[in-house]
């Protein structure tokens, strides 16, 4: 066994993050609407009955716009901190909310998740490990700069959604405002690609097999360049761009039981050990 994920939107449009093992599931964020995560995981072939719970980073918008709607017409759990949610001015109203606030392990069914605390501008912000059967994938984006937790976490992750928000060059000349581009590199904004990229060298486990990069900036980077970037530094490592628009496939790591059904996994995307 292992785990499955996929990327139902990453960007500033709007994020939403997939990672189950088959029989259970949970999303991290919901930044998109009720109705595009149903297509998307319909495209998909990921059972909507297999959710089991809502991971929440962060109160901004693009991380939560779609999340009173889902949650309570699936009658999903949401896992938020006590000062994510003040900030969010979210109405969650007979929602069952778990709160993050001195706890970081949780179990959801058979899955384990790991929350800890990040860097970002934002009242609480959260990152997450997803656990099945010591296979490990992890939810690292809206990074103000790499710290000692993200390194711990990210040293132990066979797959990662990472974001790779912007590129330096681009951003210092493009037309974003002076304070905007000060937001952004500010150490509580974004990960540059360079930023990412030292992570990924200096840090990535000899086991890690993929690398979904995302959040890009629609104006401040290039997907053909950033992915570039890493596969030129191993060709072992999937290296794939989170789409913001639609859905990436379903990657999978683990042990694939020979009796389990992968119908909607292309071969390419399997990482068997």
């Amino acid at each position: 066994m292992g785990l499955y994920f996929s990327s139902l939107n990453s960007g500033s449009n709007g994020n939403c993050y997939y990672v189950g093992n088959g029989n259970e599931a949970i999303l991290v964020d919901v930044g998109i609407s009720c109705k595009e995560i149903e297509k998307r995981m319909a495209r998909q072939g990921l059972d909507l009955g297999t959710l089991k719970a809502i991971f929440i980073s962060h109160e901004h918008s693009d991380h939560i716009k779609g999340l009173e709607v889902f949650a309570k017409k699936h009658k999903l759990p949401v896992y938020i901190s006590k000062k994510t949610l003040q900030h969010s001015k979210l109405s969650l109203h007979g929602v069952d909310v778990c709160f993050l606030d001195g706890k970081h392990q949780f179990r959801i069914g058979k899955l384990q998740i790991s929350a800890f605390s990040k860097i970002h501008d934002a009242a609480d912000p959260y990152s997450f490990v997803v656990e099945h059967k010591n296979f490990k994938v992890g939810v690292f984006t809206d990074l103000g700069k790499v710290c000692s937790n993200l390194i711990a976490h990210f040293k132990e992750c066979n797959a990662v959604f990472l974001e790779a928000n912007y590129d330096t060059e681009m951003l210092q000349n493009g037309n974003y405002p002076f304070f905007l581009k000060q937001r952004i590199m500010g150490g509580r904004g974004h990960l540059s690609n360079v930023e990412a990229l030292e992570l990924y060298c200096q840090h990535r486990p000899k086991f890690m097999s993929h690398v979904l990069l995302c959040h890009l900036s629609q104006q401040n980077n290039d997907p053909n360049f950033v992915r570039a970037l890493f596969c030129k530094i191993s060709n072992v490592v999937m290296v794939e761009i989170a789409s913001r628009t639609v859905e990436t496939p379903v990657y999978f790591v683990g042990d694939l039981p020979k009796q389990e059904s992968a119908k909607h996994i292309q071969p390419e995307q399997l990482q068997l050990f």
